[in-house]
Formats: structure tokens, sequence, C-alpha cells
């Protein structure tokens, strides 16, 4: 059960911070992908192999608007991990950034309705978690609303008004199996996350700063 308001500690996310080793080269190309303004950069060495257990994923508005975005990725300097393709729940491609970052740019919308833009609908940080009940119910009990659930398979929490990033839990290999790379990973997840409350980790190593 949920601890209540009175004793949670009360938690949002308020920023999305990329640990990077060259923060020029990184902040040119998220410029050119269109992402910036939903993301901060800071260098750091930190080592890390394999799949690094999250993903940021685009919501746009239809397959042309798709296909712009993972263009401009590709053009400035990402690789193409899954190509733009209709799936069951739509339209999306996956891209991976200079950095290592994997990023997912998706819609539901299987024709478009209207021309290509750059505009974004949502941005999801998807972490992938070994037990996504478990971590569900940690970030309850720090303050957070869970807004949409499907059992011990995905979570997403209420948007902060402070941020401009959504949160969700995904089962870490699903996840992976979903980006198209092997699952497994190991060193620093090479992302910091800034919240309203005091510095903490998840059970599944994600670090929270208090946001500046």
């Amino acid at each position: 059960m949920a601890t209540t308001a009175s004793t949670a500690a009360r938690t949002s996310l308020a920023s999305v911070t990329l640990e990077v080793a060259d923060v020029d080269a990184a902040r040119r190309f998220y410029s050119a992908f269109g992402v910036d303004a939903y993301i901060y950069l800071r260098a750091s060495e930190a080592p890390s192999t394999g799949f690094r257990g999250f993903t940021l994923a685009l919501t746009v508005s239809g397959p042309a608007t798709v296909d712009g975005f993972v263009a401009a990725a590709v053009d400035a300097g990402a690789t193409l991990l899954k190509p733009a393709a209709k799936s069951l729940w739509g339209y999306g491609g996956v891209v991976q950034a200079p950095d290592g970052t994997i990023w997912k740019i998706a819609t539901s919308a299987r024709k478009d309705t209207g021309p290509a833009t750059r505009e974004i609908d949502e941005v999801v940080l998807l972490l992938g978690v070994e037990d996504v009940k478990a971590t569900r119910q940690f970030y309850v009990d720090r303050g957070l609303t869970v807004a949409k659930s499907f059992g011990g398979k995905y979570a997403e929490f209420a948007s902060g008004a402070s941020s401009p990033v959504k949160l969700a839990l995904y089962k870490r290999r699903g996840l992976a199996k979903d980006l198209g790379v092997p699952a497994d990973g190991a060193g620093s997840h090479r992302v910091v996350l800034g919240g309203t409350a005091d510095t903490f980790t998840d059970p599944d190593g994600f670090a929270w700063e208090t946001a500046a």
C-alpha cells in the first residue's frame, strides 16, 4: 500500500541530464535533432558497456514527422537501430545518439493527416527495471502519482508541472527487445534525474539529484 501524502517524500521529475564525453559535440547533435529543449548535458567519463537501461521516447503527430526526426538524427550522426516502420501500435523508429543514448520516435497514427512538422507532442523517459511493480511502489512511496499501469509490464507517472518529460517504467529486457538491442549492460546509466526532493538512488541504480 502506498504511503500517505503526509509521510511520503514529495518527489517529481524536474529535469533529465545526460552525461556525455563531449558536451559541445552532444549539444550540436541534440540541437540538430531538435530535442535540446528537453534535456541537460554535462561532461562525464563514467564507464558503461552495452545497454544503459533507459531510452527517451518522442511521441509525434504522424509518420511523416517520425521520418523527419529520424532523418535529422541520422544526418547529425546518429546510428539507425530500427528503421521507421508500421507496427501493431502505430509507426516508429529507433536511433542511437553519438553519446550512446537511445531515442525512439513514434506515433500512434498509421497515416498522415497533415504535413510533417518539427513539433513534439510528448517526451517520455523510459527506465528499464527488473521489477516494475516493486519500482513503481518505490516511486509511489516517494510521492509520485501513477497515471497508467499494466501489471508488471509497464507503469507511467503523472507529469509534474516543472518538467517537460514524463517518467515511465518498463521491464528491462522488454525495453531492450523493443529497441532492438541486447539487454546486457554494465556500469553507469549515464543519465541523472533532477527531482524536487532529496538525493536518492532507485532500486535499479538510477540516480536522482535535487534539481538546481
